[in-house]
């Protein structure tokens, strides 16, 4: 989302610089004009149900003040993150601070109750993705700016002929994507529905059940043509989801969404998805059949979510961060 966001800058005539851990592999890969600097090997520890990549060496922090040094505004991308995030704080360049994350209880207590942290905060402006990724940050820091993440939509769009029966899954395979959830559902979506087929990108348990596919990882080119080609999506994660970036890619590709009921999953939906409880396979399998059954609905849902999705696109987006640096300046 960062190289992305910093190459809508740079086609709207800014110049940026982006600051990170790892390499520039690690970092997905650079444009032919990106400037990525690469300040300490990124190591990944568990956190949030998850892996998150730590750039911990000390030498990382004098890497980026001088990064920084001929700056305007300084973004900070999760900027409790040490070390990188803690260094672009530390900075006396004006500021945005950018929340990602579904904040555990831990950090909002140990956010309201540290006030050396909390002076940083109160000198920058702050945005967060979405309402979940707020929520953390305590209000004597200042007003808190939405600004969500962004795809280009129309990536999305492709002359791919949709198939009524198939279920798509995205996502890495760790507990909290709810891939499990969804295996455990799909005997019975089978049982009501003998011709669906479930495709499964970003994971691969080998043996797969009767009518599914794993993909394993996916480049962009082909996870885009099956989110086109599928009726439904299936999003079955059981927390820790600040957005949802998966579901904003299957609403651009037209699909109808079957999403657990998580505050972040039904802030990107709106009233464009159908929302089961988290972790019951007896609910997604009564959701996802019933889309089957009816591919008129399914049609419906996948029209309205293609419309609501336009609003994530960066054309929408990218403006708005200007305009939050621009205030940071003046």
């Amino acid at each position: 989302m960062v190289t992305e966001l910093a190459d809508q800058l740079r086609a709207a005539g800014d110049e940026v610089v982006l600051v990170a851990g790892g390499s520039t592999s690690f970092l997905g890969g650079p444009g032919p004009d990106a400037a990525i600097l690469p300040v300490g090997r990124a190591v990944k520890l568990r956190a949030n149900k998850s892996r998150v990549p730590l750039t911990l060496a000390p030498t990382s922090w004098w890497k980026v003040r001088k990064a920084l040094m001929d700056v305007d505004v300084v973004n900070v991308h999760e900027p409790m993150i040490p070390l990188i995030g803690w260094a672009g704080l530390a900075t006396d360049k004006p500021t945005v601070a950018t929340f990602h994350a579904d904040a555990p209880r831990w950090a909002e207590r140990f956010y309201r109750f540290a006030p050396l942290i909390g002076n940083r905060f109160e000198r920058a402006r702050l945005t967060a993705v979405s309402s979940t990724a707020a929520k953390a940050i305590p209000g004597h820091w200042g007003a808190v700016e939405i600004i969500p993440n962004a795809i280009d939509v129309g990536a999305y769009d492709l002359p791919v002929g949709r198939v009524s029966r198939r279920v798509a899954f995205l996502g890495r395979d760790e507990p909290r994507k709810g891939l499990s959830t969804l295996l455990q559902a799909w005997p019975r979506i089978r049982e009501i529905e003998p011709d669906a087929e479930l495709v499964v990108m970003g994971a691969d348990r080998g043996d797969p059940p009767r009518g599914v596919t794993y993909k394993g990882p996916v480049t962009g080119g082909e996870k885009n043509r099956i989110l086109a080609s599928a009726s439904v999506y299936v999003a079955p994660n059981t927390g820790g989801e600040s957005f949802g970036m998966v579901i904003v890619e299957a609403m651009a590709a037209g699909c109808a969404v079957v999403a657990s009921d998580l505050s972040a999953f039904r802030e990107v939906l709106g009233d464009t998805g159908v929302t089961v409880p988290v972790g019951d396979p007896g609910g997604l399998a009564t959701a996802v059949s019933a889309l089957l059954a009816n591919p008129d609905r399914a049609r419906d849902l996948g029209r309205l979510a293609k419309q609501r999705a336009r609003r994530f696109d960066w054309s929408e987006v990218v403006g708005l961060y200007r305009n939050v640096y621009e205030e940071a300046l003046r």
